[in-house]
């Protein structure tokens, strides 16, 4: 490690510091309907929206019609978007003349991307024409990321209303989400891409000769603009194989930056927005610092994971003076990697700069451990917000056994349903990732996939379907996907992880929307201050990495302690 590369990790952080507060009161302001400096241009358009789709911000919908109108909107998109793969060969935009996809791995595309997972068991540049990639891909990167913030906003209001029935209106927030959010920054920054180098036209791939001679295809296209919005939406499907490692991806030091940036700076400003919008900002700088104290202690574990020489190879002399560099871009090295590793799986977003699967075994597993304690630090665009309020109803309730008094939050009493929904959105997690991964390590189709023996590849198969279900998309990439048994859990993996979280979610939302709260009282538990961090922080980890420690004792652990005795798989 080096006092530059903690520079970096302190400089990226003040940033993302510096612009929660701006991005959080923007959001409130644009799902409050007040005025932004984007109304005299947006309104109108919003109105013509809403007379095309038949509604209006006044059609306020409860839980369950809320709920619904996510299902429907997804079912919808997901079905056109399988469409669109198969049929791919026979519409325009297709310089390459690519087939259309086959049907399981057209499954498995249309389920990523729809639940914003964007796992990708395929080559973009090799599988996806021009037209799929922008019509199809990126369509859905704005798409689901405007869904989850949708939801995000219902659940907050579920929290911060009293005596109500409604959650607000999906459509209108989604509409919201796209045209006040995600569209202006994506505009804005695609360009700042191009400037920094790269590409976004619609030009046939280059044929070149090397300087010995030899034939290479340089794919192109429109990158740029995809670019942006994977990572604003926390999407993190890549245009090309090698994703953000890919100089046409990410050039420089300052898209690399930026990129990471963008991965956190919605599922940061929310927790600003749901203390805004609860009359009480400090239950969100509260929540800000859960998150925060987490991604730091990840980032430092990894860091220093990946700055140490690899034991296995002392014996080999081999110069490790910059620590492991295997799998990582010397333009980032360390560092830089490290940090991305963290930020991407604590956001479930999936894009990458560096192979994890290169990591050290410690290096590697706290990528898992980010995915697997439910992607609620920071998380993807919404549903980290609401996955780490799910998590603080199970810690007010536990206080609230501790105190011997009825469970509050913000004022309204945790009872009984609410802890049923919080419960079983809480399990949704380990029962998929545990029961996938098992299924994988037991079938011979499972295990055709591996390229690795050993601990390492029991760690390829956890990692999958981690990221699988916690809608994130990266992969340790020494496994091979792209067959009828992994297209088909995998897509599985992401359906029940996306659904079967965000009804309850919503349920809860719309029990709580219905309380009056209730002033704190001598026995009431303080939801902010040191003793509250402590304690949410406490909750999340015995829940999340005790529930995996198995899972994780036979794959990274174990890998470790074989590579200390210098055995490598």
């Amino acid at each position: 490690m080096t006092i530059w590369g903690w520079v970096q990790v302190l400089f990226y952080f003040l940033l993302l510091l510096a612009i929660t507060k701006p991005v959080g009161l923007y959001m409130t302001r644009v799902f409050s309907d007040e005025r932004t400096p984007l109304s005299p241009v947006l309104v109108p358009v919003e109105r013509v929206i809403y007379r095309v789709i038949g509604t209006s911000p006044e059609k306020e919908q409860g839980w369950v019609g809320y709920a619904f109108s996510v299902l429907l909107f997804s079912v919808v998109g997901l079905l056109l978007l399988y469409a669109q793969q198969r049929i791919q060969g026979g519409l325009p935009l297709n310089p390459q003349r690519l087939s259309g996809v086959k049907p399981d791995l057209a499954f498995n595309t249309a389920v990523s991307f729809t639940t914003n997972t964007n796992w990708q068991s395929y080559a973009g540049e090799t599988t996806m024409s021009y037209l799929t990639q922008m019509w199809g891909l990126a369509f859905h990167n704005f798409t689901s990321a405007a869904a989850g913030i949708a939801i995000a906003l219902a659940v907050i209001r579920g929290f911060t209303r009293h005596r109500a029935s409604a959650l607000g209106n999906f459509w209108v927030d989604i509409t919201r989400a796209s045209l006040y959010l995600l569209l202006p920054v994506c505009i804005v920054m695609a360009l700042i891409f191009v400037w920094q180098g790269v590409p976004q036209n619609l030009n046939d791939y280059t044929e070149a000769t090397t300087l010995q001679g030899a034939h290479q295809t340089i794919a192109q296209g429109p990158v740029a603009s995809q670019e942006v919005i994977k990572e604003f939406g926390t999407n993190g499907g890549g245009f090309f194989n090698a994703n953000s490692s890919h100089p046409f991806e990410n050039p420089t030091p300052l898209t690399n930056l930026l990129e990471m940036l963008l991965i956190l700076s919605i599922g940061a400003g929310l927790t600003y927005t749901f203390g805004k919008m609860s009359g009480n900002t400090r239950q969100g700088w509260t929540l800000f610092a859960v998150m925060s104290i987490i991604f730091l202690v990840g980032v430092g574990i990894t860091y220093w994971a990946e700055a140490r020489p690899n034991p296995a190879l002392s014996g080999l002399h081999i110069n490790q003076a910059l620590g492991n560099l295997e799998g990582k871009e010397t333009r980032f090295g360390a560092a830089a990697s490290s940090l991305f590793a963290i930020v991407t799986t604590a956001a479930s977003c999936g894009a990458v700069n560096s192979m994890h699967d290169s990591f050290s075994a410690l290096g590697g597993m706290m990528p898992i451990i980010f995915i697997d304690l439910g992607e609620i630090i920071f998380g993807g665009v919404g549903s980290g917000l609401y996955g780490i309020l799910i998590f603080a109803l199970l810690a007010v309730f536990i206080a609230g056994l501790m105190v011997g008094r009825t469970p509050e939050y913000l004022g309204k009493k945790i009872e009984s349903f609410e802890m049923k929904m919080v419960a079983l959105a809480i399990l949704i997690v380990p029962a998929s990732v545990l029961t996938f991964t098992a299924l994988a390590s037991v079938t011979h189709a499972g295990l055709a996939g591996l390229n690795n023996a050993g601990p390492h590849g029991f760690s390829e198969m956890l990692y999958a379907f981690s990221s699988a279900t916690g809608n994130n998309g990266s992969a340790f990439a020494g496994l091979s996907a792209n067959s009828n048994f992994y297209n088909t859990t995998l897509g599985l993996a992401m359906l029940f992880a996306r659904f079967l979280i965000l009804i309850p979610a919503l349920a809860l939302a719309g029990a709580l929307v219905r309380k009056q709260a209730v002033a704190p009282g001598l026995g009431t538990f303080p939801t902010t201050g040191a003793v509250w961090v402590v304690l949410l922080i406490g909750v999340i980890l015995i829940v999340g990495v005790l529930t995996f420690f198995p899972a994780l004792a036979l794959g990274p652990i174990v890998e470790h302690f074989a590579g200390n005795a210098g055995q490598l798989f």
